[in-house]
């Protein structure tokens, strides 16, 4: 795991980055919290798409909710990197476009929106 640090707007935002898969399961999502937290001292994260399992965008998995509970149960702002076209189903992409309408988790398309939406 590599740890990009963005400043913007005053504001410290870490993009999490690495060859293969980061992020599997809640247990994962909480470590790079803690690391965050303790290393970067940043309540803010931009993850990319390609580092997350794709059953994360299968929502009868259940893997989303769990993992999105956590970020909001620490007040973690989240923008998750990538290009979401390619999912197809109703409950993806109506469950994308609510995320983007509160703020708190975007789904985006660039590291340079990302860091916009998060500062």
């Amino acid at each position: 795991m590599k740890i990009v640090q963005h400043k913007a707007s005053g504001t410290n935002i870490s993009e999490v980055t690495g060859e293969g898969l980061l992020i599997s399961s809640a247990d994962d999502i909480m470590d790079i919290i803690g690391n965050l937290y303790y290393s970067a001292s940043s309540d803010k994260i931009i993850i990319h798409e390609n580092n997350i399992v794709p059953e994360f965008f299968d929502l009868s998995s259940r893997m989303a909710g769990d993992i999105l509970q956590k970020i909001s149960n620490y007040r973690i702002r989240l923008a998750i990197v990538g290009d979401f076209s390619k999912f197809t189903k109703k409950s993806i992409k109506d469950f994308i476009y609510e995320s983007n309408k509160t703020g708190r988790i975007n789904f985006v398309k660039s590291v340079a929106e990302a860091i916009q939406k998060l500062s």
